[in-house]
C-alpha cells in the first residue's frame, strides 16, 4: 500500500515538473514575444512564401520553422498566438472559476430553494451543446477576443457549479462543520471559513482544466474565423490556414498543432498532478 502511494505521489510529482516546465516556458515566450520572436508576425512577402524550415532544403536563414503562403513567420505568428491563447486561458478560465464555484458552494451549503434554483438552472444550460451555443452567441454579439471571454464564461460556469455543489454537499455533512455551528459560527460565516477551503483542492484542479478547456474553444472559434481580426495571429486561425497546403507545406499546419496539443495537454497533467498532490486519502 505505502509503495503504491509512493508511486503515484512520483507520477503526480513528474506530471507536475513536465507540466509546469512547458507551461512556464509559454508564458515567458508570450510576455517576450515582441523581443524574442525573429520577424513581424504580420508582415508579408509574397516572394517568401512557404519556405520550409530551417533543416530543409531550401530554407533561408531568420525563419526558423519556416513561412506561410503570405510569406510570414511561422515561429513568430506561434509566439504572439501564445499570447491571445493565455489570456483567454487566465482571463475565461478565472471568471469561470468564479462564477460556477460560488453558485455551485451556495447550492451544496445552503440547501432548500437555493439549491433547486441553481440545480434547475444548471439542467437547463447544460441541454445546449456547447460548441454550437459558442459558436451562436459569437455570432449574435460578434467576433472579438471579449466575445470569446463571454461566451466561454457563459458555457463552462456549470462545470464548476455541479463539482463545488456536490463537494460542499459531502463536506457540509461533516463534524466539524456541526461542532461550527454548534459553537455559534453564523451559516454564512461557516460556508467561507470552513467549507471553502476544504472545497479549494478541487476548484484548483478545475480551473487548470479549465483553462486547457479555453485554448481549445478559443482555437475551435478561430479556425471558423468566429475569433479575432483574421490578421492577427492565433494558433486556430494558422491550423485552418494550414490545412490548405498540408501537402506543400506541412510545417504551417504541425507546428501550430504540435503546439496547442502540448498546451492543452499540460494544462491537463497540471490538474491530474494537483488532484493527486491534494488528494486527502493519498495525503
Amino acid at each position: 500500500m505505502a509503495e503504491g502511494r509512493g508511486q503515484i505521489t512520483r507520477r503526480a510529482g513528474l506530471r507536475l515538473w513536465l507540466a509546469g516546465l512547458w507551461l512556464t516556458a509559454l508564458v515567458l515566450a508570450a510576455l517576450l514575444a515582441p523581443w524574442i520572436a525573429p520577424k513581424d508576425p504580420l508582415a508579408q512577402d509574397l516572394f517568401l512564401g512557404r519556405l520550409p524550415p530551417f533543416w530543409v532544403a531550401g530554407a533561408e536563414p531568420g525563419f526558423l520553422l519556416g513561412t506561410d503562403s503570405l510569406g510570414r513567420d511561422v515561429l513568430s505568428r506561434i509566439l504572439y498566438g501564445a499570447r491571445i491563447a493565455l489570456v483567454v486561458a487566465v482571463v475565461a478560465g478565472s471568471l469561470t472559476c468564479l462564477i460556477g464555484a460560488t453558485l455551485g458552494l451556495l447550492a451544496g451549503f445552503l440547501r432548500g430553494w437555493v439549491d433547486t434554483v441553481i440545480s434547475r438552472l444548471i439542467e437547463i444550460w447544460m441541454a445546449f451543446p456547447p460548441v454550437l451555443f459558442s459558436i451562436l452567441l459569437i455570432a449574435v454579439i460578434g467576433p472579438g477576443l471579449s466575445s470569446i471571454i463571454i461566451a466561454i464564461v457563459v458555457i463552462d460556469w456549470t462545470r464548476f457549479a455541479r463539482v463545488v455543489r456536490a463537494e460542499a454537499m459531502a463536506q457540509g455533512a461533516m463534524d466539524y462543520v456541526a461542532s461550527a455551528q454548534v459553537a455559534g459560527r453564523r451559516r454564512g460565516s461557516t460556508m467561507w471559513v470552513e467549507i471553502l477551503p476544504n472545497v479549494l483542492p478541487t476548484i484548483v484542479v478545475l480551473l487548470t482544466l479549465e483553462m486547457g478547456i479555453a485554448v481549445i474553444v478559443e482555437a475551435i472559434l478561430s479556425f471558423v474565423n468566429l475569433s479575432i481580426s483574421t490578421d492577427d495571429p492565433t494558433w486556430g486561425g494558422m491550423i485552418a490556414e494550414g490545412r490548405s497546403s498540408i501537402h506543400h507545406a506541412w510545417w504551417v499546419i504541425v507546428f501550430p498543432l504540435i503546439t496547442l496539443f502540448l498546451t492543452v495537454l499540460s494544462f491537463s497533467q497540471l490538474g491530474e498532478g494537483l488532484k493527486d498532490r491534494f488528494d486527502p486519502v493519498l495525503r
